[in-house]
């Protein structure tokens, strides 16, 4: 079984390379994932601290990024649970297709860099250094598994869901703050703990056998290489016991208060909407890790006294539930057939739609906002942070319907998520890239209230006013104008997925050479990281006069030289954006989808 397993997934990829717009997906993962892997083999040439946090990011990435994306779903077990064959045997064939594809080979050419390390060390080491690759990867894949098949649970009941967002946000914000962290209980002398750290977890096992090897410490060495073994098989034995749940099937349950009582044909879609945000266990997650991200990200760098992030608490809870609902529609499933066959329902929906997630998220921004900022004793941000609020959640109500309109991932239908909520299916396509786009776009909204905000401190509150409420306005009716024209195209997205002519439809990059496919790839994933880390931030750090420099490349910069700096991170920041989407629209209008 897992040889014919493992031919179907290579069928399944040399077919899905034929699209080259998966191809193109592909290929940029696999450059980036390659130039990494090239620096973890560099670290491995500096020193060991330095190869024991690549090994740990590496494998770090293994757990969480797959939660993200629902996992490698080319082959569902699903499929094949009328299979006359054991559950061993099944799971052992679906292990050995899960080491077929980019990501392992990927991860494989990054391993290497213990052979590397080993060789450096002596021959004894580079020859365990081998088994030890063999056994760091098997873990890898086989933590993504458990990881996927174990939050596909959670999602399932409403405590689940909850308690997935908090672990979710709770490793993301760490990942982005935990430098404060390791700052705060940092000794005087070093941080020589983390080197023990790193090598007591799993990740560093491998490489800690390699070092005993290195030192003739044999008996280290086997424990630490039976150790990663027994962790595999451990894994294994879990996942074996976890795949049974999801190919059974089983129901999904749920209950809510009614929140809203509805009067008229509005009244009744914001309703429905606002249960639905109550009830589907996906967005609840999403709902929940949005506001945890938000508050962790700024509470975290407490630990060192800096108290200067936590009245933008409300604002990243905002972007982020923004970012995190621009598949709106595709949370639905082909329910759409509904709407389209109501006359004039499309506007109602719309408006429904931004109303729901509106008052979903906008009191709960507004208290974080007020009772953060209040309790921070930064005075200087209240203009700030009540200008860009209304801004950006009038934004962020008029981008998440628009997105989700003009650029549709099409997903699985609500009562067919029993199997794997965090997965796409068969149907699906990759939203991370939407998702990333929105996360900068909603902020944007914000920069008109911001410029008022310099001009005179409280002239941004109105003028954030005004902005929310024509994104709010206009933003919908771009996204009625977009359901009532192309609405059966989406519903026929939703129920075909991404291929055939539906994907040439709703293709963000048609018509373009591979190059040029690449280039906007690379714009629209990777320009937030000029224009927000790298630019606003480290502005907004120089306008409060805060000393902490963190990763921020204006801060390092010589006096003169740290506003020009800043300035010049936007402005790349939002040239990437321009170019990216100034060549999707000219490649739309030469091909009439705009038409």
């Amino acid at each position: 079984m897992a040889f014919a397993l493992i031919r179907m997934k290579l069928a399944i990829l040399r077919h899905a390379l034929r699209d080259s717009q998966r191809a193109v997906l592909v290929v940029l993962g696999a450059t980036f994932g390659l130039v990494a892997a090239a620096g973890t083999i560099w670290g491995s040439l500096q020193s060991g601290r330095v190869l024991a946090a690549a090994l740990a990011l590496w494998t770090f990435g293994w757990i969480f990024g797959p939660v993200f994306t629902g996992g490698d779903e080319s082959l569902r077990p699903e499929f094949f649970s009328m299979l006359p064959s054991t559950r061993r045997r099944f799971v052992g064939g679906l292990l050995s297709a899960s080491f077929v594809g980019v990501a392992p080979l990927v991860s494989l050419f990054a391993l290497l860099s213990l052979v590397v390390y080993g060789a450096h060390l002596g021959v004894a080491a580079a020859f365990v250094a081998l088994p030890a690759v063999a056994l760091q990867l098997a873990l890898m894949v086989l933590l993504a598994r458990v990881t996927v098949a174990l939050f596909g649970l959670l999602l399932r009941s409403l405590a689940g869901a909850i308690v997935g967002g908090l672990l979710n946000a709770l490793v993301m914000a760490f990942a982005a703050q935990g430098w404060a962290v390791v700052l705060a209980f940092a000794p005087a002398g070093g941080l020589g703990w983390v080197d023990v750290v790193l090598r007591a977890v799993p990740s560093g096992w491998g490489m800690a056998a390699v070092e005993a090897a290195a030192r003739g410490d044999w008996a280290r060495v086997f424990a630490a290489l039976l150790g990663l073994a027994v962790l595999s098989a451990g894994l294994f034995g879990a996942w074996m016991l976890l795949l049974p749940l999801r190919t059974g099937n089983p129901r999904l349950q749920g209950s809510a208060r009614r929140l809203l009582v509805a009067r008229g044909t509005l009244g009744t879609a914001v309703g429905k909407e606002l249960r639905s945000w109550t009830r589907d266990f996906l967005r609840v997650g999403m709902g929940v890790f949005s506001l945890s991200y938000g508050l962790l990200f700024c509470l975290l760098p407490l630990v060192l006294g800096w108290m200067v992030e936590l009245p933008f608490a409300g604002l990243i809870f905002v972007a982020m539930a923004a970012a995190t609902a621009a598949n709106l529609y595709s949370t639905d499933g082909t329910a759409l057939w509904a709407i389209l066959l109501t006359p004039g329902a499309e506007r109602v929906d719309v408006r429904a739609r931004q109303t729901a997630w509106l008052l979903a998220v906008g009191p709960i921004a507004l208290v974080v906002t007020v009772v953060l900022t209040a309790g921070s004793g930064q005075t200087w941000a209240w203009p700030l942070v009540l200008s860009l609020l209304p801004a950006m959640l009038g934004g962020g109500a008029g981008v998440v319907v628009l997105a989700s309109v003009f650029a549709l991932i099409p997903g699985t239908d609500p009562q067919k998520r029993g199997n794997n909520p965090l997965s796409l299916g068969e149907k699906g396509g990759d939203a991370m890239g939407l998702t990333y786009l929105l996360l900068a776009c909603v902020p944007l909204t914000g920069v008109p209230a911001l410029l008022a905000t310099f001009v005179g401190s409280w002239w941004g509150v109105p003028t954030g006013i005004v902005s929310g409420a024509l994104c709010f306005w206009g933003f919908g009716a771009l996204a009625i104008r977009r359901l009532q024209a192309r609405g059966p195209e989406l519903l026929n997205l939703m129920r075909m997925g991404s291929t055939g002519r539906a994907q040439s439809e709703r293709s963000l990059s048609i018509n373009l050479p591979v190059m040029q496919r690449l280039l906007v790839g690379l714009c629209l994933g990777f320009g937030a990281i000029p224009l927000i880390p790298q630019g606003i931030v480290p502005a907004v750090s120089l306008l409060v006069g805060s000393r902490t420099r963190s990763w921020f490349l204006a801060l390092y910069a010589p006096a003169g030289w740290q506003w020009p700096t800043a300035l010049a991170m936007v402005a790349l920041g939002l040239a990437m954006y321009g170019i990216g989407v100034t060549l999707i629209v000219r490649a739309r209008r030469r091909t009439g989808a705009l038409a």
